[in-house]
């Protein structure tokens, strides 16, 4: 992107058209295409002053208008992004990677700021949280949402919300919660994929997994290792009633206890630890140490007295074994899949991290020095936009 000639600002014309057409307003068809070459052009900072002196000269508050205090719709210029990211990476062997990513922030003004967990500093700390949705195939990453996420501090304070024009209609929702409803809105879309990935921020959480399933969504997912599951040879049984009257039970009693997914794992042994490859590195064949097995989680109804969970739909348990640590994957994969395929599915996450970072160093989607909501969705909207051009020009170049 450092060595962009004069040929690409005629692709990106066309590129954007589409775009262009949906903002169906002059003032914005105009400055559209504007601030994503901006945001494309060279430089360390993609913040509105920076963006005015490399293509907007001397109209620094038009450009500022735009992004920061208009309050255009997004969702015109996101169906239109829909279709691009699908035409570009969809098909049934793409993944949906769901994730989040922190924008580290000053203050306490910014919509949606709060210390909480940022990925990019590794750590609790100020900073505000983009759910993202990332469409992903052959190792090639083009993101498709990113939502903010508002943390309860936020979604009941009337002054805050006001001050930094946060919609009436939007209210707290979990990550997760998020995560779904865009998920929603791309299956109604047709984007095609053919799973949906995500770290333990979100598999650690059953309503998640319930909805992916519910949706008839195939899923591999992180979990911590204290998510609890049962052998998939568990049976319930229902006791029979002794007596004549009384209520009969309506939930049955497991024949064998719940463990921790760590305990499953160790009671394996060494034996199950095999070496599988996912595919070449620009440094050889990427391999590691992994052991699968079936289970049933523990995230079936609540038992009585013991208040303990029932076992769950069978899936894959996975353990990585990596030199400092062991991470623990559940995937709803069919039992017939081979392994390999559940453990290639697992590494293509890693598409998403590189794309959030390469969105932050090369296009400022971290930038963005407004306060307020539109400002925020529409700073990042237009930063998909211009990575999923990037990404369309690398696509382009290999097929040459």
């Amino acid at each position: 992107m450092r060595d962009l000639g004069k040929q690409w600002e005629k692709e990106l014309q066309r590129w954007c058209a589409p775009y262009v057409a949906a903002w169906q307003h002059k003032v914005r068809q105009r400055w559209g295409p504007v601030y994503i070459k901006g945001l494309l052009l060279p430089g360390e900072r993609k913040s509105i002053e920076p963006l005015v002196e490399r293509v907007a000269v001397g109209e620094k508050e038009q450009l500022h208008h735009f992004v920061a205090a208009s309050k255009w719709e997004t969702e015109p210029i996101e169906v239109v992004h829909r279709d691009r990211c699908n035409e570009l990476v969809g098909g049934s062997d793409a993944h949906l990677i769901v994730d989040d990513t922190g924008l580290p922030k000053k203050g306490s003004h910014s919509v949606g700021v709060a210390p909480q967990y940022c990925g990019a500093l590794g750590k609790k700390a100020n900073c505000q949280t983009l759910v993202s949705l990332t469409l992903a195939r052959a190792e090639v990453p083009v993101p498709i949402a990113l939502r903010l996420y508002i943390p309860e501090v936020w979604a009941g304070d009337k002054k805050r919300r006001a001050k930094a024009g946060v919609p009436d209609e939007i209210s707290f929702r979990p990550k997760w919660r998020i995560a779904l409803d865009e998920i929603d809105v791309l299956l109604e879309h047709g984007v095609e994929f053919g799973d949906v990935l995500a770290d333990a921020g979100y598999g650690n959480c059953s309503e998640f997994r319930a909805g992916l399933s519910e949706r008839k969504l195939l899923w591999t997912v992180g979990i911590l290792s204290t998510q609890t599951a049962y052998p998939a040879s568990v049976r319930v049984t229902v006791a029979s009633r002794k007596r004549s009257s009384g209520r009969a039970p309506k939930r049955g009693v497991p024949n064998q206890p719940s463990q921790s997914v760590k305990a499953i794992i160790d009671a394996l042994g060494s034996r199950a630890v095999r070496t599988y490859s996912w595919r070449k590195g620009t440094k050889g064949t990427l391999s590691g140490n992994f052991a699968l097995t079936r289970v049933r989680p523990a995230d079936g109804p609540r038992m009585p007295v013991t208040n303990h969970h029932l076992p769950g739909d069978e899936v894959w348990l996975v353990a990585e074994f990596r030199t400092d640590e062991t991470r623990y994957y559940l995937s709803n994969l069919p039992a017939s899949a081979k392994h390999k395929d559940v453990i290639a599915s697992i590494k293509a996450r890693w598409a998403c991290e590189q794309m959030h970072q390469q969105m932050k160093e090369e296009l400022g989607l971290d930038h963005f020095e407004g306060r307020s909501w539109h400002g925020l969705h529409h700073h990042a909207l237009l930063a998909m936009i211009a990575f999923a051009f990037l990404q369309h020009v690398r696509l382009r170049e290999k097929k040459l």
